[in-house]
């Protein structure tokens, strides 16, 4: 099983600490970010297709070509243009079922082990600030309804976490480019659930 890894932001909250340094190789508990998503993956990931940009020649320096056992790839991301362009870069590369993350999150190895359990999830939390988020609404039998990126009426306070579990039939559906200039992931999964069911 492939995981891709969003990793080519700048890190802008974390300066100036990632002036040299990119946010998914900052110390946390004394080994880097990216690290602790890697040793949270189920034994069935077997490649990791890191998207970069910022930075990015320390990550590979890091990583390499092969890290604990798995392969690595990289995607060069040049533009910030949101989370579905950088996506659709690794388009070629993915075969089925595939894991979705951020290299700036942290979850735990049940919470994936669980997800990665369904054809197609999407990991979620409850949120006090839903406005902040992608906020998801339920069908009765607890597949995805509705996912709207920080609505300003959120439907509920359930928010994603950015884990998915997602397959490559999701490349059948538009990206939309929202009023700031980039293409969010939200809108295409919607879309995308309506014929693929995703397990929240």
């Amino acid at each position: 099983m492939q995981c891709v890894i969003l990793a080519a932001g700048k890190g802008t909250r974390l300066l100036p600490l990632t002036e040299t340094i990119p946010k998914p190789l900052v110390s946390i508990a004394g080994k880097p970010l990216l690290d602790h998503i890697i040793d949270a993956l189920p034994s069935a990931v077997d490649e990791l297709i890191i998207v970069t940009g910022y930075l990015e020649d320390k990550i590979k320096a890091y990583y390499g070509k092969e890290y604990l056992g798995r392969k690595v790839t990289y995607v060069h991301q040049e533009e910030q243009k949101g989370t579905a362009p950088a996506l659709w870069l690794c388009k070629d590369l993915l075969k089925g079922r595939f894991l979705f993350m951020f290299a700036d999150d942290i979850h735990g190895a049940n919470d994936i082990a669980r997800a990665s359990s369904f054809s197609r999830a999407l990991l979620t939390m409850p949120t006090k600030y839903p406005e902040r988020f992608g906020i998801v609404v339920r069908h009765p039998d607890g597949t995805l309804a509705e996912f709207v990126e920080k609505p300003v009426h959120p439907p509920s306070n359930l928010a994603s976490t950015g884990m998915m579990v997602l397959d490559t039939h999701i490349f059948e559906f538009e990206t939309t480019k929202e009023t700031n200039g980039e293409y969010y992931l939200t809108d295409v999964i919607a879309e995308y659930a309506k014929e693929y069911p995703i397990a929240v």
